[in-house]
C-alpha cells in the first residue's frame, strides 16, 4: 500500500471516530467537551497520518522531519489553540502554547528517534548475529 493511501487511512479512522464522539457531545449540549474532542481527533489524525512520512526511504531523516514538522504546525498547533485547553488572553499566551508545542515536539521526536533510530537497529543487528 502506498504511504499516501496508508496516511489517509491512519488519519481518517481517528478523525471519524473522534468526530462522531464530538458530534454526540455537541448534540447533548456539551460544547466544551465537543470542541476538546474534535481537537484531540485532529491531533491524533495528523500525528498518525503523518507518521507514514518516515516510510519514504528515499528521503533523508532531515527532510522527513521537516515535512512532519510542517504538517504538525498546520494541524496540531491550531488544534491546541482552538481546543480550549489554554487561556489565550494575551499574545504571550499564544507564544507560551507555541513554546509548549515546540518543546513537546522536540522531546517526542528525540524519544522516537532513540527508540527507532538507535535502539531498535542495534537490537536487530544483535539478533541477526545470534
Amino acid at each position: 500500500m502506498s504511504p499516501l493511501r496508508l496516511g489517509f487511512i491512519l488519519a481518517g479512522i481517528p478523525l471519524v471516530v473522534m468526530g462522531a464522539i464530538g458530534t454526540v457531545l455537541l448534540v447533548q449540549g456539551d460544547a466544551t467537551n465537543a470542541r476538546s474532542t474534535f481537537a484531540v481527533g485532529v491531533i491524533i489524525a495528523a500525528t498518525s497520518g503523518a507518521s507514514v512520512i518516515y516510510q519514504v526511504e528515499r528521503w533523508k531523516l532531515l527532510t522527513q522531519s521537516l515535512i512532519h514538522f510542517a504538517i504538525m504546525l498546520c494541524t496540531v498547533l491550531p488544534a491546541l489553540y482552538l481546543g480550549g485547553w489554554f487561556t489565550l488572553n494575551a499574545p504571550t499566551d499564544y507564544l507560551s502554547v507555541f513554546g509548549i508545542f515546540l518543546v513537546a515536539g522536540a522531546v517526542l521526536w528525540l524519544v522516537f528517534y532513540l527508540i527507532f533510530g538507535v535502539i531498535q537497529p542495534k537490537m536487530q543487528a544483535k539478533r541477526m548475529r545470534s
